[in-house]
């Protein structure tokens, strides 16, 4: 069985990218949550800091991720994403310590 793989991810925008960071973003939320290997995926905007948006995503293993970043649309992101951000994405890994909320 594999293990699940979670982490938050934050994004730090640059601020006349930060309005185009958020709607690129907001139209891979559902695609994402309807992937099999997708278990929460949630993407935030911080209120104090608009260029600064927060992934909070689980997957049920590593290779359900890897595929997710394979997809096409993805991959082109990951390849300009220095266009949109001031630094490179900050990774943390969490462990999920309660049960999933997406499907109940």
């Amino acid at each position: 069985m594999s293990e699940q793989h979670a982490f938050i991810l934050k994004a730090k925008t640059r601020p006349d990218m930060a309005d185009a960071f958020e709607t690129l973003f907001r139209a891979y939320v559902e695609p994402s949550r309807q992937e099999p290997g997708c278990i929460e995926y949630h993407m935030l905007r911080d209120q104090q800091d608009p260029t600064l948006f927060v992934f909070f995503e689980v997957w049920a293993s590593k290779a359900a991720l890897d595929e997710h970043s394979a997809l096409p649309h993805m991959a082109e992101f990951f390849a300009k994403r220095m266009e949109y951000l001031e630094r490179d994405f900050d990774i943390q890994p969490i462990v999920m310590l309660s049960a999933s909320s997406a499907n109940r």
